[in-house]
Parts: C-alpha cells; sequence; structure tokens
C-alpha cells in the first residue's frame, strides 16, 4: 500500500491554497492543501506497526511550532508547479530529516523545499501567466503547527489520514 507523511495546516490556510486549487489544481479533489514530509512510499503490511511506533517516537520529541507563508513561488524550470512558500524552521527541516533516516532511509530526489502546492500540471504558457498574477500576490499567513499525519493512498487516487501524531504526546 501507498502512504505519504505530510503536515496539514489550518482551515483558513487550506481555504486560501484551495481559492487557488480549485482552478489550476487537478489534486484538488484528491488530498488537501499539505506540507510534504515524506513523499509516496510502499509500506507492508507487516511493516506499519513498527513505522508507527518510530511517527510517535518522533512528534514526542517535538513542541508544536510556528510556520510562517510569505509568498508564491514557482518550481520552475524543474516543472510548472506553483505554491505558497513556507518559511523553513529548525522543527520542519528536523521532521523531514528525520522522514528520511532510519527506517524511512530513502533517495532524496530533491532538496527540501517546504511548500504548500496552488497549481500544478500546467501547460508552460498557462503558468507563465498564473505565476506572473500570482506573484504579485500578498501572502502573510502564519499557523502553529502540533501534529503530522500517515496518510495512505486509497483505489480512487485520493489520500486519506491513517494515523495522527500529536507533538509532545507522551510515547506508549
Amino acid at each position: 500500500m501507498k502512504y505519504g507523511i505530510a503536515i496539514f495546516p489550518s482551515k483558513e490556510i487550506q481555504d486560501e491554497a484551495n481559492s487557488l486549487r480549485k482552478r489550476y489544481d487537478p489534486q484538488y479533489s484528491r488530498i488537501p492543501p499539505h506540507i510534504t514530509l515524506k513523499a509516496p512510499f510502499t509500506l507492508k503490511d507487516t511493516q506499519r506497526d513498527e513505522v508507527i511506533h518510530e511517527l510517535k517516537r518522533i512528534a514526542n520529541e517535538l513542541e508544536p511550532f510556528s510556520i510562517h507563508i510569505s509568498k508564491v513561488r514557482s518550481f520552475d524550470p524543474v516543472n510548472y508547479t506553483i505554491y505558497f512558500k513556507v518559511e523553513p524552521t529548525p522543527e520542519l527541516n528536523w521532521l523531514y530529516d528525520c522522514m528520511h533516516a532510519g527506517i524511512f532511509s530513502a533517495e532524496v530526489k530533491h532538496s527540501f523545499i517546504p511548500h504548500i502546492t496552488v497549481a500544478q500540471d500546467l501547460m508552460e504558457q498557462e503558468h507563465s501567466d498564473v505565476y506572473a498574477s500570482l506573484r504579485m500576490k500578498q501572502i502573510d499567513l502564519t499557523d502553529v503547527i502540533d501534529r503530522f499525519q500517515l496518510c495512505y493512498q486509497l483505489e480512487d487516487g485520493s489520500w486519506t489520514v491513517y494515523e495522527t501524531f500529536v507533538f509532545g504526546k507522551e510515547f506508549i
């Protein structure tokens, strides 16, 4: 089964992202706006308990922290994805590193750029037009992050939460 690890921001931030995603993101209906900590990976049912145990340990080591979204950016020329830039924090970097070490070891294809996708799979000209317009948008959003989620992919390609891990919660 395919799994992924993500942070879902507050409703306010999700609403702001969704106001754009409805028009510019074909994945809009498959998963809410999020910050990806670990891209989709395959996990056997026999491995799931060990992974959940490790995710609980990781969550226990972290206290809630704030994030700030300050602008709209693009991954062009790598691809035509437009996103809300989440300013990097030590906590986000630490979480990302944890999700790519130990039992989670996997090749990292790109450096970690915390973001919330608002447009993707655009043609070059559409990307240029949309990005030129959105770049002018004033963004100043903050949020307190106090959890992350282990998600899994359903047969129809959509994603749903398997388990939520709250920061600072006593590890069992």
